[in-house]
């Protein structure tokens, strides 16, 4: 078969009907090739892609935004900013605390993983403590100052104000091992805590909530503070005899972080409660032991490691951070039992 030129077409020249076929051929010829030559490209960029959101992850989201977070907050002059005449300055100090550490910090402990501090360690273990101690004080203004005698009713506020503080730390919104459905975040929960603290403190300011400063009630709180030092120190002591020399211990700091919160917490409270319970400590002569017990405290609190190193207790070049911290903390503990037994007289 054969193809006469088109009229006009010169014989050494292909005919228009023949480059219309060639083209065709070669665009059929490319449109086939284009797919699977494109494949290799797209997987590349799906790779770039990926590897970039990983270095961005590691580089910049997770690290500097931990960063960014971390907020260790051991101020030792932090106090209430405004306490009218009748309430009680201690309740005062743990509200504002409450807010500073959920609302003006960021409460971390409750941080899922994808958030960049869920990555952190020592911040997280630092709120813990101090809401281990608010939590304590709670119930004890309950069980003890903000009632009459043990046979009255318990104040309604600081009844709540108990629930609320000794929630646990790490609720976020969803926990699938308690409920599929949406829950109330530890930070809610302590936010209801501190109105509660703050309710209470208004009708005390009003005379019509109860805030005894007796002797007993002093005692009591002191004892149960001495109490919660006490079992501290015993977990720094399981841990050194354990893991004491292992310089790639991950526990220690988690250890000693939460007891500098606890301490913190306490540190605040007690230098309020001086306040609070002027009178009495007055009278039985305290100020001088109360002052060096609470000073104690702010030392023990203060205590700022680069890293915290589990060395041995006796090591010449690598220290041992709990053994330092359990040392101020038994010495706190002595200076509590002291105070007490002179209450009790």
């Amino acid at each position: 078969m054969t193809f006469d030129p088109e009229p006009g077409a010169s014989p050494s020249q292909p005919s228009s009907r023949w480059r219309r076929a060639w083209d065709g051929v070669r665009n059929f010829r490319f449109r086939a090739r284009t797919p699977a030559a494109a494949a290799p490209s797209r997987r590349r960029s799906v790779w770039r892609w990926t590897l970039g959101i990983i270095v961005f992850a590691l580089v910049l989201y997770y690290p500097l935004g931990g960063l960014i977070i971390q907020n260790i907050d051991d101020d030792p002059q932090f106090g209430p900013q405004n306490v009218t005449s009748g309430e009680s300055r201690a309740v005062a100090v743990a509200a504002d605390l409450i807010q500073r550490e959920v609302d003006v910090h960021q409460w971390t402990p409750m941080m899922p993983f994808f958030m960049p501090a869920g990555i952190l360690d020592n911040m997280p273990n630092f709120q813990r403590g101090i809401m281990a101690a608010l939590g304590r004080f709670a119930t004890e203004m309950m069980d003890q100052v903000g009632r009459t005698r043990g046979s009255s009713q318990t104040d309604r506020d600081l009844e709540q104000a108990r629930g609320f503080l000794n929630e646990q730390p790490n609720v976020w919104l969803w926990q699938p091992s308690v409920s599929l459905m949406p829950t109330t975040t530890s930070a809610q929960k302590y936010r209801a805590g501190r109105d509660k603290l703050i309710a209470y403190n208004k009708r005390l300011a009003l005379g019509q909530a109860v805030f005894e400063r007796r002797a007993d009630n002093l005692q009591a709180l002191i004892d149960r503070i001495a109490n919660d030092i006490g079992s501290d120190s015993a977990v720094i002591d399981r841990h050194i005899i354990e893991q004491a020399g292992n310089l790639f211990d991950m526990q220690c700091d988690d250890i000693f972080y939460f007891n500098k919160g606890r301490l913190y917490a306490n540190y605040l409270l007690l230098r309020a409660l001086g306040s609070d319970f002027q009178n009495v400590i007055r009278d039985r002569d305290l100020t001088n032991a109360w002052n060096q017990m609470v000073e104690t405290f702010r030392v023990a609190a203060e205590l700022r490691p680069w890293i915290v190193w589990n060395g041995w207790p006796d090591a010449l070049l690598i220290p041992n951070h709990l053994a330092a911290q359990g040392f101020y903390l038994l010495r706190a503990r002595t200076q509590l039992r002291e105070i007490s037994s002179i209450l009790q007289k």
